[in-house]
């Protein structure tokens, strides 16, 4: 674990990072490009990398774009749009196989960066804005997406306890953006949104595999067209909000079968905090697996529960409770749910749920070395946070966790917002 480490360094308007080595046999490149969650802002970059996988100056064609990527021997290309904190976050994805595996006349990894470079920075335009057929396709894919978020009730409510609980914070927001922008979004607007954030965002890219980081140096310089080579746009940590004392409860109705329970929590601890080790011990033990306390008391013992589940951002200092249950058990599982939190943070915790929330924490920080990207991904929450947290340390102070630790992160997490999903006839 961390035998080879990420060399860093920077070039036009981004921060590089690159892992040497020979281990895989493809390119791994991962570009984070993040701005502030912000209302004005939110959709327009939701909708910018799909325009943007749509054609480009070489390649103004769908099809054309498809077609290069299989002659580069079928390399792969995606992106995500996610939160991360109180950031959008925008993630392109290239995988290419090493040149020394095939008889390529190019460079494979060159040939990749000319791709990637000239998706980000040199779309194919028309009349000096996106193509608008481009644009009035992806506005009709992102309100497609928003909509399906509405008809799978699990994930509806899980949004909706967040948009009550952060309804003061721009983390309310969703990261594919509002429906309501889409109608006055046009291929004119969007495009200057897009030369935006290309100035504004702050960006990092990853590359693990057999190179150099003066080669990677050497190709994002002549293959990047930035309007500005300033790369001084860094991330801002905020500290956790606190709420009021007073827990919030928010019941919608809506044709459903099943009701939907969700809670909001907030802590203190975040992923640059000397906690962190104790509040993933506390997620993984309250709801994180399958031998965890809700999934045991709230779903088998009690059967009152589809399913019961907690999960933590460390990167905003929440946690949140999910479950399916019928609605007429709505108080007794609420009462049992707010057990289990009393007994996280009385240390009502047995030695069993410690080894086996270290053991499955313990294997999802090793399993990481199988993969190139999720190496990329682990190092980027240290590129994100400020706080450099290698994996054989973090793993180490998981180790040596006690109960009296896990009992001191559980004293930090406050029952904020109870959200309760129900059907229109229930009374």
């Amino acid at each position: 674990m961390n035998k080879t480490a990420f060399q860093h360094g920077n070039a036009k308007r981004m921060r590089i990072h690159v892992l040497p080595t020979k281990r895989f046999k493809t390119f791994a490149i991962s570009l984070y490009a993040g701005i502030p969650l912000a209302e004005d802002t939110v959709t327009a970059t939701a909708l910018t990398p799909l325009v943007l996988r749509r054609g480009t100056e070489t390649y103004p064609e769908t099809r054309q774009f498809r077609e290069q990527l299989e002659q580069m021997y079928g390399a792969g290309f995606g992106f995500d749009v996610y939160k991360r904190g109180n950031y959008q976050m925008v993630q392109f994805r290239m995988d290419t196989i090493n040149d020394s595996f095939v008889k390529s006349k190019d460079s494979l990894l060159e040939s990749s960066f000319a791709f990637l470079g000239e998706v980000v920075t040199r779309p194919v335009l028309e009349d000096g804005h996106f193509r608008s057929s481009y644009v009035q396709a992806e506005k009709e894919n992102v309100r497609k997406k928003l909509e399906a978020i509405v008809n799978d009730k699990i994930r509806y409510a899980s949004e909706r306890c967040i948009e009550e609980m952060c309804r003061h914070e721009p983390y309310r927001l969703h990261p594919l953006g509002q429906r309501s922008d889409l109608d006055h979004i046009t291929p004119e607007s969007l495009y200057k949104s897009y030369q935006q954030w290309l100035d504004t965002a702050s960006m990092d890219l990853y590359v693990a595999g057999d190179t150099t980081l003066e080669e990677v140096k050497e190709l994002v310089n002549k293959h990047f067209a930035f309007s500005s080579d300033s790369n001084d746009v860094s991330y801002k940590q905020e500290s956790s909000t606190r709420q009021a004392d007073e827990v919030r409860t928010v019941v919608e109705k809506m044709e459903v079968s099943q009701g939907k329970l969700n809670m909001g929590l907030r802590t203190s601890i975040t992923y640059s905090d000397e906690q962190y080790a104790a509040a993933l011990m506390y997620n993984g033990i309250l709801g994180g697996y399958p031998h965890s306390k809700l999934f045991m008391n709230v779903r088998e013992k009690e059967s009152l529960a589809y399913y019961a589940s907690s999960r933590y951002d460390g990167h905003k200092g929440i946690g949140t409770i999910q479950s399916g249950i019928e609605v007429q058990n709505y108080e007794k599982a609420l009462e049992i749910i707010k057990q289990q939190l009393d007994e996280m943070r009385s240390g009502q915790i047995t030695d069993l749920e410690m080894s086996q929330t270290k053991a499955m924490i313990r294997n999802l920080l090793l399993e990481i070395d199988d993969s190139a990207f999720e190496m990329i991904a682990y190092d980027f929450n240290r590129q994100f946070s400020g706080k450099d947290r290698p994996r054989a340390e973090l793993l180490q102070q998981v180790e040596a966790i006690q109960i009296e630790d896990v009992k001191a992160a559980a004293a930090t997490f406050e029952l904020d917002t109870i959200y309760f999903l129900k059907g229109q006839k229930e009374e």
